[in-house]
């Protein structure tokens, strides 16, 4: 009997105001937790009108941090459907760097400028930041396990570039970059399952963004 190929949708969250420094406890410690901004409540809109015209998922699942929260409300209202909110679908713990922008960083971490401008790793300089394998570990566990939960029909989950990179680094087989790509907001990035086997189908679709006339609807 042959197995259905199906796709999992992770989907990065909205622009997020980060001159609002609320924070959200959770089991790593103290995260940065702040809402939509105008742009991103906008993205929200228009991707809910694509996520509309796109089959029905088998579940949504979000996590728990407010600004992917606030991405998948307009859809999930609008449609009444059904969300399960995680906290292992929460961003990458950054320790003393949750809060901090780059240009405080760098004071503290000079070396961090050319790390990034040599596309090197940074995120394991960040003191009490949770480790790249631990995250790794944890991102792969939870959407395997959700996989696991829906063993049939696509998966949505609106998550974070972090989350998205810990993914679909652990399909490509890439071990030593932590963040090899840059998501969008608001974009979707796909993985094709087929039983046990994953294979990358399309990265960083904003068309939805870009071209919101194709999402118009009936």
């Amino acid at each position: 009997m042959s197995v259905p190929t199906r796709r999992l949708y992770l989907i990065r969250h909205g622009r997020a105001d980060r001159a609002v420094a609320d924070v959200r406890e959770t089991a790593l410690g103290p995260q940065h937790d702040p809402p939509l901004d105008a742009l991103g409540r906008e993205q929200a809109q228009l991707l809910a009108r694509r996520l509309r015209l796109m089959p029905g998922p088998a579940a949504v699942y979000c996590s728990t941090l407010r600004r992917a929260r606030e991405t998948v409300a307009p859809f999930a209202v609008a449609n009444g459907t059904r969300v399960t909110y995680r906290d292992d679908l929460a961003e990458w713990f950054g320790g003393a760097w949750e809060m901090r922008e780059f240009e405080d960083i760098f004071v503290d971490h000079p070396e961090v400028l050319g790390l990034i401008r040599s596309q090197d790793p940074i995120w394991h300089l960040a003191p009490g930041g949770e480790s790249g394998v631990a995250f790794q570990r944890r991102v792969v566990d939870a959407v395997e396990g959700i996989l696991g939960e829906h063993p049939e029909g696509d998966v949505w989950i609106v998550c974070h570039g972090g989350v998205i990179n810990a993914y679909i680094g652990h399909v490509l087989a890439i071990e030593e970059q932590e963040m090899f790509m840059l998501p969008d907001h608001a974009s979707l990035n796909t993985v094709s399952v087929r039983g046990d086997e994953r294979h990358l189908w399309f990265l960083n679709d904003t068309t939805h963004l870009t071209q919101p006339g194709l999402f118009d609807g009936p």
